[in-house]
């Protein structure tokens, strides 16, 4: 039966463990939602607004099934490009794309209909008459959601972060703008920190002044993305003397002085209690014209081959262990993702995260669990996030905790490992580790 309650489980132990978990509550402790449509409780115009209006995802698999961009990023309607979509579904056989949407189909709308060319005008009907009563928050409580943490410039104003009923929405410290050391950008951050900032004192006097007022926010968390870790890193004295001269470093100052910023910063995450994800091995915008035309996060990001294992480990060789922030890693380029998982052995407060972005597919979260079983610790995972734009994204946390109890099921199947002790892991993973991590 097509996408019947036992999809993706494939052992009657999976089958028992996903019910333990599929109703447990949802922390997605990172996030690229709009906080302020959550504090507006807007609604939805209709499911092309809901799914296109800014899912890369989808944009760049429409673009591989040759997709006009008129109908992406372009001027057509929100119904002409949900109709566009609706066509190029069927090619996506094994993309998580199309688990996604169905997925989001059954469980938002109640419709199990395959989606084509077909069935996409009756679908798009059927999913706007659903629409007309369910605001953003409806959709939340939908899913348990309890915590959000959304992705924010230590410059935000943070106005819309706060409780909505049982929904925790809180900012993420994420400074990757500042690591262009432009002078239009600091004078922004020392403004929003209340101080002139005219040297690198300053300016960590700024950065500790707004990861403080993050905290009033309920900040528990800050990200950082990166192709890689720097290969050198300046001292203070150094770092005082590259600051005055930012505007003419070269590109290996300019990297010795991130990373001067980097280490410190992590010992600041470490004082407030916070916790720091590090995305890398990621290459952005590789189409210079499309990149021109429709901006950053829009679909022409790739994995990295930059090696990264021994930068990463430069980097946290410089932090001891017990000022060290707990730290989790994610790798786009999972052809090394043994190596990585090796290094949370080598420092404390260390682990994996979860399968990222590109890797974020059936086998992509199948081959995470695997290594980091088999070269961490599994049991200390933090489960499933939605990384996303998309108020119906989190129909990947269940795709995720049917891999997951298929996994672990297989296991306990195979006499390998014990039932009871599957299910501690499996609600744990599931929900129990990130609560730990976020309360």
């Amino acid at each position: 039966m097509f996408f019947d309650d036992n999809l993706l489980i494939y052992t009657a132990t999976g089958k028992a463990l996903y019910e333990k978990v599929k109703e447990l509550p949802i922390i997605d402790y990172h996030c690229h939602l709009d906080q302020r449509k959550i504090a507006e409780n807007s609604t939805f115009t209709d499911i092309g607004e809901l799914w296109l209006a800014g899912d890369h995802y989808k944009w760049r698999a429409m673009r591989m099934c040759g997709v006009d961009e008129y109908y992406i990023t372009g001027g057509a309607s929100f119904k002409e490009k949900f109709l566009k979509y609706a066509e190029i579904v069927p090619n996506l056989i094994g993309n998580p794309l199309y688990y996604w949407t169905h997925l989001e189909l059954k469980q938002i709308f109640g419709i199990d209909t395959p989606l084509n060319a077909e069935s996409a005008e009756n679908i798009y009907n059927a999913a706007n008459e659903k629409l007309k009563s369910v605001t953003v928050q409806d959709m939340l409580n939908a899913f348990k959601v309890e915590f959000i943490g959304t992705t924010d410039d230590p410059v935000d104003d943070l106005a819309y972060h706060k409780t909505y009923g049982s929904i925790n929405v809180t900012p993420t410290f994420r400074p990757d703008k500042l690591f262009l050391f432009e002078d239009s950008y600091i004078a922004r951050l020392g403004n929003a920190a209340g101080i002139e900032i005219n040297g690198l004192d300053d300016l960590l006097m700024a950065l500790s002044l707004r990861l403080d007022y993050f905290v009033t926010k309920g900040c528990r968390m800050a990200d950082h993305g990166m192709d890689r870790f720097p290969d050198s890193y300046a001292d203070y004295a150094a770092a005082k003397e590259l600051f005055e001269i930012r505007d003419s470093l070269t590109e290996e100052e300019q990297e010795s002085l991130k990373g001067f910023i980097l280490v410190w910063l992590s010992k600041e995450y470490a004082k407030r209690n916070i916790t720091v994800q590090l995305h890398f091995a990621v290459t952005r915008n590789v189409n210079p014209k499309m990149y021109e035309l429709c901006g950053v996060d829009s679909g022409f990001d790739v994995v990295s081959e930059i090696p990264t294992v021994q930068n990463l480990v430069g980097f946290l060789s410089r932090i001891d262990d017990d000022e060290r922030p707990n730290t989790v890693l994610y790798t786009l380029n999972d052809s090394s993702l043994a190596s990585i998982a090796c290094v949370t052995g080598a420092f404390r407060n260390v682990r994996m995260g979860a399968a990222w972005w590109f890797n974020d597919t059936v086998e992509g979260i199948r081959r995470n669990l695997k290594i980091i079983a088999e070269y961490s610790s599994l049991g200390n995972n933090l489960g499933m996030l939605t990384d996303s734009r998309s108020f119906s994204s989190y129909c990947r946390f269940d795709f995720f905790r049917r891999i997951l109890c298929d996994y672990v099921g297989n296991l306990v199947e195979k006499g390998e490992y014990d039932e009871a002790s599957a299910i501690q892991l499996v609600e744990n993973i599931c929900y129990y580790n990130a609560k730990r991590m976020v309360d």
